[in-house]
């Protein structure tokens, strides 16, 4: 495989570290990206930078996407110059988490050209990128998945979920939401802690070794809170998009989302109030604030 060209299309904050570690197992790469800055690093590593969307997919077989949005998703991938008028392109890799109904809407214009699609978005934020230790949630026909299966252990530990596109994207928003409910929850708890007079390390480890541990209490309190840092590596505009997602999804299946509601509702007020750009562990100090902390 290392013989072979591959594309990478969105190098940013996720894209940039799993195209760096393909380059650093011996692929070849052409990139693109509009933003310049996230070029260089990895024109510096050998990556070919590609003038735009089409030259990469008129360059490589098999190119991976990690877009921002479901919009630029879509316009990336059948947009005009997109990956639909590429003549070589023939399996798109998307790692992005941009819902069930883009990556589907993608994959049944895609497969008009004879291009297939692999549904892979990644879990695990910007240190998991780095080192390689991402959950990918992988869908798509069996053929088009083995022939890039070797590929996604450069990344990390791989899960095969289906065969539809789309049921990557549904399982990876659901884990979000799940992620992402339980920080905003550890949150109040650890605030109304604070307030009431409590140690927040011991508060962490009583949890830890009881039954409200959770992803929070378990690693991004330990890691990114406690010590003050707030740099976990996933901003807070990303977890709106993400929760938001998900739950339009689960309420198209049924599921009337009382709680995901709550959690999505918790999350747009602080980006509003306080910025989305910030680490989505700052949620923290936003809490405060409502406390009169």
């Amino acid at each position: 495989m290392s013989n072979h060209l591959l594309g990478f299309i969105g190098v940013g904050v996720m894209g940039r570290p799993m195209a760096r570690r393909l380059l650093e197992q011996g692929h070849s790469l052409v990139i693109y990206d509009k933003d310049q800055g996230a070029l260089d690093e990895l024109g510096a590593l050998g990556a070919r930078v590609a003038g735009g969307v089409r030259e990469v997919a008129d360059s490589a077989e098999i190119v991976f996407t990690s877009l921002p949005s479901p919009a630029i998703f879509k316009a990336v991938a059948l947009g005009a110059d997109g990956i639909v008028e590429g003549n070589r392109v023939r399996i798109l890799v998307d790692l992005s988490t941009v819902g069930s109904r883009a990556e589907q809407e993608v994959a049944q214009g895609l497969s008009a050209k004879g291009i297939d699609t692999v549904d892979a978005p990644v879990s695990g934020g910007a240190a998991g990128a780095e080192k390689g230790t991402l959950a990918l949630m992988v869908a798509g026909k069996p053929a088009a998945v083995e022939r890039v299966r070797a590929l996604f252990d450069v990344f990390g530990k791989v899960f095969i979920v289906g065969e539809q596109p789309g049921q990557g994207q549904l399982l990876k928003l659901l884990n979000n939401m799940l992620s992402t409910t339980a920080f905003a929850i550890t949150s109040e708890a650890f605030v109304a802690g604070v307030k009431g007079g409590l140690d927040p390390e011991v508060m962490m480890a009583v949890i830890n070794a009881g039954s409200g541990k959770n992803g929070a209490t378990m690693d991004k309190f330990p890691k990114h809170v406690l010590p003050g840092t707030f740099d976990f590596g996933f901003p807070i505009s990303s977890v709106c998009k993400d929760i938001g997602l998900a739950v339009e999804e689960c309420q198209a299946l049924g599921v009337p989302m009382w709680l995901g509601n709550a959690a999505r509702q918790l999350w747009n007020v602080a980006a509003q109030q306080d910025g989305g750009g910030r680490d989505l562990t700052d949620l923290v100090r936003t809490v405060e604030g409502w406390s009169n902390r």
